[in-house]
């Protein structure tokens, strides 16, 4: 089966800023896959290009087998892109928006697709309200539904939740979870690194245009976080000498000790006892997607 997106060898400058250098990635079908980088990493860059909005220097790129310059209606008609910009028309209402952008695609008799959008995104009751009345929340809920009316297999979202509140980021992702589950291929970029944690299967991280790390999100927590620890408050605030070796930081009144798995707990509850020290607070550490791609971004920092 072909990938729903190849990237092969694609570099782009800007003057004398190399804003991708020599990508390669290939994003299976049905795949939620996460795009994540620091600001200027290149994430927008590649997706312009992916979209055929921006022409690479050198490379190609495919979406579900058709080439974004040769084969550009195909392309597009396999791909959804919700930008990271609030781009709107402020003259039309939502639902005459979306009937609209079903034109473009040459798609008729599409009412029906377009009222579940507008119900599963909560546009309902925002359904014949001009967009310049709309709320910037709301302005990206259209956003997303523009994306969607003409049912691509491939969905790109930038940045999608960015600014919006905690009501329509969770309607978002049930519904894109959805239509996950449903066989479309997902592409996330996000600053939300716990959103990219729970969706997405696999991560592909940038810096400076290069592709750093490329792993599924369980292997790359695994092999590249600092591991498991326990946050202690302890009374008297005296780590035990037996503790000590174990301390890897000691801040605002809380010890960070190093387990190597969930009994190390207990041998270390067993120590204080021991000491009579008595526990206040008590917190479990666990690695995330967090812990890795500070890592990674301090690795790399310091390697140039």
């Amino acid at each position: 089966m072909l990938p729903a997106i190849e990237v092969k060898h694609v570099s782009k400058r800007y003057g004398a800023v190399h804003a991708l250098n020599d990508i390669d990635l290939e994003i299976h079908n049905g795949e939620f896959f996460a795009l994540l980088g620091p600001n200027g990493a290149g994430k927008t860059t590649l997706i312009s290009i992916i979209a055929g909005l921006s022409l690479a220097d050198t490379g190609d790129v495919t979406v579900m087998g058709h080439h974004v310059i040769k084969h550009y209606q195909q392309a597009r008609l396999n791909l959804g892109v919700v930008p990271q910009e609030l781009v709107y028309d402020p003259f039309f209402t939502v639902r005459e928006i979306l009937r609209i952008q079903s034109g473009y695609y040459g798609i008729g008799g599409n009412s029906r697709w377009i009222d579940e959008i507008i119900e599963r995104l909560d546009l309902a009751d925002k359904a014949d309200t001009n967009l310049r009345a709309l709320s910037g929340g709301m302005k990206r809920r259209v956003l997303v539904a523009q994306a969607l009316v003409h049912k691509p297999p491939v969905i790109i979202l930038d940045e999608p939740t960015a600014g919006v509140d905690v009501e329509l980021r969770q309607t978002l992702w049930d519904f894109i979870k959805q239509l996950n589950q449903d066989g479309h291929t997902i592409v996330l970029t996000t600053h939300y690194l716990e959103e990219a944690e729970t969706l997405c299967n696999r991560v592909a991280m940038l810096k400076q245009g290069k592709i750093i790390a490329l792993n599924s999100t369980k292997n790359l927590i695994s092999t590249l976080a600092s591991g498991q620890s326990i946050q202690l408050k302890i009374l008297p605030d005296d780590l035990p000498p037996a503790l000590q070796s174990l301390c890897i930081a000691q801040a605002h009144g809380l010890y960070e000790l190093r387990i190597e798995n969930y009994a190390h707990i207990e041998v270390i509850l067993s120590a204080l006892r021991g000491a009579n020290v008595q526990i206040v607070e008590m917190h479990l550490q666990q690695p995330d997607l967090e812990d890795v791609f500070i890592k990674l971004m301090r690795k790399n920092k310091e390697s140039e």
